[in-house]
């Protein structure tokens, strides 16, 4: 696996580019948006809870970078209307993308799969799943329209090898890696469009918390502290990386 965690990202590597950071209010996703500002990009930063992309918002601008924008959208309730007129409003404004980081996500439950709830499994497949790769496939055009774009799913180790109890979050990150494996196939001929997956590992945040009450989280890395592989796959350093399953820290 491809690990970058000693990536050491220009301070203007993502300038002039557009990107758009999904679940960016909080956690990995919140890390990531700051980070791409910093180094020149303009985001779009979209999520389900207003006050809290006001935040980030407020956080670009106070460190200096280029004016983002602010996208509310709740996935679970998001619909192909939702994601056309999606399209065509960053369209609009923007023209293109440079990149997406598709990393808004929910657990679900950690529970035997006989007791595992049918509406909380469609949920947690429509929010981490069905809405990215509708929202992909509304976007591309503006992806296309990019000289340079980087399309990135976020991915987990339960993706990749199936564990007990973790359920829908599991199947729909098993999901993720094939959907990426496809769209990646589909468009290799595309050199100016690199797709990949992306495995945050072990990451202080409040779904592992969830996920894991009982860790020592003083032993796990920050979101900033695994922002270099996020930043060498936004960035043009990691063109000609394209269908690979990328981790953003060496396995524990």
């Amino acid at each position: 696996m491809i690990c970058k965690i000693d990536y050491q990202a220009a301070p203007n590597i993502l300038e002039n580019r557009v990107v758009l950071v999904t679940g960016a209010g909080d956690g990995i996703g919140r890390a990531a948006a700051l980070h791409y500002a910093r180094h020149g990009a303009t985001v779009i930063l979209l999520g389900r809870t207003i006050a809290k992309l006001e935040s980030v918002y407020d956080e670009i601008e106070n460190q200096g970078g280029p004016q983002p924008a602010i996208f509310p959208l709740n996935l679970e309730g998001a619909t192909l209307k939702d994601f056309h007129e999606m399209a065509e409003t960053l369209d609009k404004e923007f023209g293109r993308l440079d990149g997406i980081l598709h990393n808004a996500g929910i657990l679900g439950r950690i529970t035997p799969f006989e007791q595992y709830n049918p509406e909380l499994w469609a949920q947690v497949m429509q929010v981490n799943i069905n809405g990215p790769i509708w929202m992909t496939q509304a976007l591309l055009p503006l992806l296309q329209a990019s000289e340079d774009a980087s399309l990135i799913f976020t991915s987990s180790g339960v993706g990749r090898k199936g564990r007990a109890y973790w359920g829908a979050y599991a199947v729909s990150k098993f999901a993720t890696e094939g959907f990426m494996e496809v769209l990646a196939d589909e468009l290799e001929n595309q050199d100016n469009i690199r797709i990949n997956s992306l495995n945050p590992g072990a990451t202080r945040t409040q779904m592992r918390r969830s996920a894991f009450p009982g860790e020592d989280v003083a032993k796990l890395r920050t979101p900033d502290e695994i922002m270099p592989t996020y930043l060498w796959l936004m960035g043009p350093d990691s063109q000609g990386t394209h269908g690979e399953k990328i981790d953003a820290q060496p396995a524990r």
